[in-house]
């Protein structure tokens, strides 16, 4: 029997529904980050960092961008013999079919594919976070403290830490109390959704909560955990880590790559971050253009001006256009004159000529206050905007749009167009 000593789960299976028209066609982990990188590459890098070769990808919604992304894994140096990388959609079985209902009913459907490798040691992750992480180091702590669960956690500012399941320590970091998402939170310790069970532990959790319906770490494993007494520890982290799920932290976290010293470095040589790149030429960049502070992807065309950007691969930037403050994912067209203030673009969208988003007050969304809560416009892929038209803040728009969609040739602040064939 093959033996491995610790395996990993990367959940990755999120809609990311907060993302709102970015995610209408892409699950949430395989959305761009950084002009190069995929959120997913985050986890994917550190675990081959931290010697893991063994991971199990699990996904459900709108896979295919995911699935041809991780392809075998070769970027990652995943493409292994006995181990490597396996996506692991959900699939039907001789006494049952349904979908992963929870994070940790997806692991429970897949307790063969750990069994295969009897691991001592089973990692959980989550597909859509911003860090770096050496899960090796965490492995130490969790046996030095002959743990049966270890719980990343972070501090975080007190007033966020009713979005977190939150964990309360004693002093020797054992975890006295865990509350998930709690109203009135008495600690600011946030559980950052990275685990590690030892094995036998974990198997016998998901068997006996197997029933419950839509069975989730927080709200049910590590509380049948504590609750049984099992040996339950906090690894504390320092490091920089973004939870990328609003549109809001997703365009912060880009605009601080381009800090003039980031928080976050991609640039370090001992913790690459790997991806899958397509075969592009260099970048260009015409003797008229101007560029002050951004990241720039190759096989990028720029006649116009950019500053405080990421800009994806293969994308151009026709003369006359001026782009602030924004993030315009590959295969994107910004024709002459165009100008894009605060935006985010996803892959392949075309903003015609001397068309401006970005423009006017801001108001409050028609299309979803709890997502579209910031002054930005977003705008999700394959989408084309025509020309000459004036886009406001806060706004989404999705599909193939047209003059006669923009009444007096705008779209006010807070308003949304999303075409058959977009989505919210």
């Amino acid at each position: 029997m093959i033996k491995k000593e610790m395996i990993a789960m990367l959940l990755a299976g999120g809609q990311g529904s907060r993302l709102g028209v970015l995610t209408s066609k892409v699950a949430k982990p395989a959305v761009a980050f950084g002009g190069k990188y995929r959120i997913i590459d985050f986890p994917l890098s550190n675990c081959i960092n931290s010697g893991i070769d063994t991971v199990g990808v699990l996904t459900q919604y709108q896979p295919l961008r995911l699935n041809t992304h991780i392809g075998i894994g070769i970027p990652w140096d995943l493409d292994r013999n006995v181990g490597g990388v396996t996506v692991l959609p959900p699939y039907e079985k001789s006494n049952s079919s349904e979908w992963y209902t929870g994070t940790a009913n997806a692991i429970y459907q897949n307790i063969d594919y750990i069994d295969m490798y009897n691991p001592d040691y089973v990692l959980i992750l989550s597909g859509d976070h911003i860090y770096k992480m050496d899960y090796e180091v965490m492995l130490e702590f969790h046996k030095a403290n002959n743990a049966d669960l270890t719980i990343a956690a972070m501090p975080v500012p007190m007033e966020e830490a009713s979005r977190f399941g939150i964990v309360i320590t004693d002093e020797n970091n054992r975890i006295t109390e865990f509350e998930e998402k709690p109203a009135n939170p008495r600690s600011n310790l946030a559980s950052m959704g990275i685990y590690i069970f030892s094995w036998p532990v974990l198997r016998e959790a998901l068997m006996k909560l197997s029933e419950e319906p839509e069975c989730d770490f927080g709200k049910h494993i590590i509380p049948y955990c504590h609750t049984k007494g099992d040996r339950i520890f906090a690894y504390e982290y320092n490091g920089y880590w973004k939870d990328v799920g609003t549109l809001g932290s997703y365009w912060e976290a880009n605009m601080e790559l381009i800090d003039i010293i980031p928080v976050f470095n991609l640039y370090e040589e001992f913790w690459k971050i790997f991806t899958r790149c397509e075969n592009l030429p260099p970048q260009y960049i015409s003797a008229d253009s101007k560029i002050e502070r951004c990241i720039i992807g190759e096989g990028t065309n720029i006649y116009g001006e950019i500053y405080n950007s990421v800009i994806g691969p293969n994308v151009t930037i026709e003369r006359g256009a001026v782009v602030r403050d924004s993030i315009i994912m590959q295969d994107s067209v910004i024709r002459a004159g165009a100008m894009v203030n605060k935006a985010i673009i996803a892959e392949g969208v075309t903003i015609g000529e001397e068309t401006q988003l970005g423009v006017g007050d801001y108001a409050q969304s028609r299309l979803d206050t709890k997502v579209y809560v910031f002054d930005l416009v977003t705008v999700g892929e394959n989408s084309v905007i025509p020309a000459g038209v004036k886009v406001g803040k806060n706004t989404a728009i999705s599909g193939v749009t047209e003059a006669s969609d923009y009444p007096d040739g705008k779209l006010d602040s807070g308003d949304y167009i999303i075409k058959a064939g977009g989505s919210r």
